[in-house]
């Protein structure tokens, strides 16, 4: 992935506070996300990833074991949110972490894009997301859907309402 937003964001440190409840809203909280399996391994201003288990409830195809197709879209969409979640708290360090976290309330997928390259055929998956812009209005995104072996499997792009 791109480093489009490196020089500004990988000064930025999140605190402990910021990431713990934005993991708590994600994981726990976006209870589809919980369903999924979906757990966050990073965030960072400039790229956030995560990480899925397979397991039998994913499945689209039970004679080739691989992820349904909507899964992956799914994952990558709430991805593509965290990464603007976390694109909008670097922006917003002067404000105290609660404050920060209410600013998500309007967060809003507006155009989701999905390629899907390969098969989602595997134990588990990483994912990858990032902003390439956050404007005042909209933020647009790109995301990676990886198989254990670091292989492409399917990539994202998407427009996020953040106001």
């Amino acid at each position: 992935m791109s480093k489009s937003n490196a020089p500004l964001a990988e000064s930025i440190e999140f605190d402990t506070e910021f990431i713990d409840a934005l993991k708590h809203i994600f994981e726990v909280k976006i209870t589809f996300n919980h369903v999924l399996g979906l757990r966050i391994t990073s965030i960072r201003p400039e790229l956030v990833t995560g990480r899925i288990d397979m397991k039998p409830d994913l499945m689209g195809s039970f004679v080739h074991n691989r992820m349904h197709g909507g899964v992956v879209s799914a994952a990558l969409d709430a991805m593509a949110g965290l990464a603007c979640m976390a694109a909008m708290g670097a922006r917003h360090m002067d404000e105290a972490p609660l404050q920060r976290l209410q600013r998500f309330a309007k967060l809003g997928t507006i155009d989701l894009r999905v390629d899907y390259l390969r098969p989602a055929i595997g134990p588990h998956f990483e994912l990858r997301a990032e902003v390439m812009r956050l404007g005042s209005r909209v933020a647009s995104t790109r995301m990676e859907f990886l198989g254990a072996d670091g292989k492409l499997l399917s990539t994202g792009a998407g427009a996020y309402i953040v106001s």
